[in-house]
């Protein structure tokens, strides 16, 4: 870091009851911060196990604050906790796996107005499959020019209510908050769903709400609820290059494919000039034209989706596309084309699975 001031930052963080993800997670922020100069700021919401005595061997800066079923409210109240303006905010089930710590000090010299936002790898499970999601949060800021404001899935605001300018660090989490336990899942959906409805009924058109509501439904595996509120989201004007839109409209598409809704389905053909620079979207209609029985524009789209770099969901320019081909060419009876196929896969399961069926 020679030649730069190392200005120090907060790192605020709220937790309850995360004593199986703290060590983890707080070992990791070590590890990735070196030598920059920094705190840990925790703001624990009423946690009854370890949480608070795991961290307290990284920090002093504990504080306690009795929730009120607003998580804007806690993480502004950690911000007001912190001794430096400068401000990263993460979560307990957020593992911080790369972090070039030089990029704090290039934006707060280049970008001083702007907020950073770092790469988050969501895990989850599709299909009997682990799967990976991309998406970029909005979590570096000046806490004297940003606060949070929602309920849930609290959002970063300027005080001054004007757009800003984003910057993108070079930080990456695995979050695991979408892979626990079915109970685990439920009771967070469930959560999540009673802040979210409250909100719908004071701004019942805002589609972000009904997305993050299909959101928590697709979580629990509720296709039918996720579909009802994914489809009302979609219904409003929206901008495709929206990243919960994106989402939303990936998310609805499944929805349906796994309600065996294909005709339906089929009517995002209707979409797909506003979203085919999506690999993620164009993978989608492989499998929508697939399974409505269109196997020649299903291999274009899906041929298609292998050569797209805008992409979230992990493989869905690669080994996603690449099994469905190799499926179709062995339904086909192109055995040899369809193991070779299988082998682009890499460590894909359901093309190793289909390669030991096949013995080859």
């Amino acid at each position: 870091m020679k030649g730069q001031t190392m200005t120090p930052i907060s790192i605020c963080i709220i937790a309850k009851n995360e004593e199986k993800h703290m060590e983890t997670f707080l070992s990791s922020i070590k590890k990735q911060m070196g030598n920059y100069p920094y705190e840990i700021v925790l703001v624990d919401t009423g946690s009854t196990d370890r949480t608070v005595a795991i961290a307290k061997k990284y920090t002093d800066k504990i504080f306690s604050f009795k929730w009120v079923q607003d998580f804007s409210a806690a993480r502004n109240y950690s911000l007001d906790c912190a001794s430096y303006d400068w401000i990263l905010v993460l979560d307990c089930d957020e593992y911080v796996t790369s972090f070039d710590t030089r990029d704090i000090s290039r934006m707060i010299s280049d970008f001083p107005d702007a907020v950073g936002m770092i790469s988050r790898r969501n895990h989850y499970e599709m299909n009997g499959t682990d799967s990976v999601y991309t998406d970029q949060v909005e979590r570096f800021f000046n806490r004297r020019l940003y606060h949070y404001d929602f309920p849930i899935h609290e959002q970063v605001r300027a005080r001054s209510g004007q757009p800003y300018e984003r910057v993108e660090l070079s930080l990456t989490a695995e979050h695991q908050g979408y892979s626990g336990s079915s109970e685990e899942m439920k009771k967070k959906a469930d959560r999540n769903n009673e802040l979210l409805l409250k909100m719908l009924e004071k701004t019942p058109d805002d589609p972000y709400l009904y997305f993050q509501i299909g959101q928590s439904y697709n979580m629990l595996h509720d296709d039918e609820n996720a579909c009802y509120y994914y489809g009302k989201g979609l219904e409003y004007p929206v901008e495709p290059q929206f990243e919960y839109v994106q989402m939303m409209v990936i998310g609805y598409g499944y929805a349906l494919l796994h309600l065996e809704r294909y005709n339906e389905a089929l009517q995002f053909q209707n979409i797909y000039d506003e979203f085919s620079f999506s690999a993620d979207f164009v993978c989608l209609m492989g499998l929508i034209y697939l399974r409505n029985g269109l196997v020649v524009q299903a291999m274009k789209e899906f041929l298609n989706a292998t050569t797209i770099s805008h992409v979230h969901v992990e493989g869905a320019n690669s080994f996603i596309p690449t099994f469905n081909m190799g499926c179709i060419n062995e339904v086909l009876g192109d055995i040899d084309t369809a193991v070779t196929l299988y082998r682009k896969c890499g460590n894909f399961k359901p093309a190793l699975d289909r390669l030991a069926e096949l013995k080859r």
